[in-house]
């Protein structure tokens, strides 16, 4: 009898000896998906909050009939940010019409290999900084091409974005209207 009662004692222990592997593997693959949604999820929420700061990726424009045309529209703080070029390689603007000239900050500059020419002082509404006179040779934003633009290279300056100032917006048209800017470039 007590072999019996012994055997009978080993059959549960062995069908739960054979569920925990099992169950490891289930639990495995239930903190695989768990990691893999995260991820997800972390991309998709990112790409939604990059476009509320720069709605203006990839900036709807035309050309025809010697006029350039870009539509930007405002982004979430009301400003407007885009993409463009400078001298072929890709980077963000944040148009400033309060600015003089186009200022980069260092690490971008330095990036797009612009040359630092004389430290000059500038007023800005933090105060007076210290800059270098550089210049660009061709910007773009969508269709608009502007060529031989004065510029400062801004140590300072932390952010990841490139102030556009009235240096490459001087002989441009603005038309503001419902959230949206309409620049045109004659040509």
């Amino acid at each position: 009898m007590n072999r019996q009662s012994s055997g009978s004692d080993q059959e549960p222990n062995k069908n739960k000896q054979q569920q925990q592997p099992t169950q490891g593997i289930g639990r495995g693959m239930y903190y695989i998906a768990w990691f893999f949604g995260i991820g997800l999820l972390t991309l998709f929420f990112s790409d939604v909050e990059q476009s509320k700061v720069n709605p203006n990726r990839n900036p709807n424009s035309l050309s025809q009939q010697g006029v350039a045309e870009v539509v930007l529209e405002q982004n979430r703080q009301g400003h407007y940010v885009t993409t463009g070029t400078i001298n072929g390689q890709e980077v963000v603007f944040l148009l400033d019409t309060g600015a003089t000239d186009v200022s980069v900050p260092l690490h971008i500059a330095e990036k797009l290999g612009l040359s630092k020419g004389r430290s000059i002082p500038i007023s800005t509404a933090n105060g007076t900084i210290s800059v270098y006179q550089s210049w660009i040779g061709e910007l773009t934003i969508g269709k608009l091409l502007i060529r031989d633009v004065d510029a400062n290279i801004n140590p300072g300056m932390q952010e990841n974005f490139i102030l556009l100032g009235m240096s490459a917006l001087k002989d441009l048209e603005f038309t503001q209207r419902n959230n949206q800017l309409t620049i045109r470039n004659y040509y």
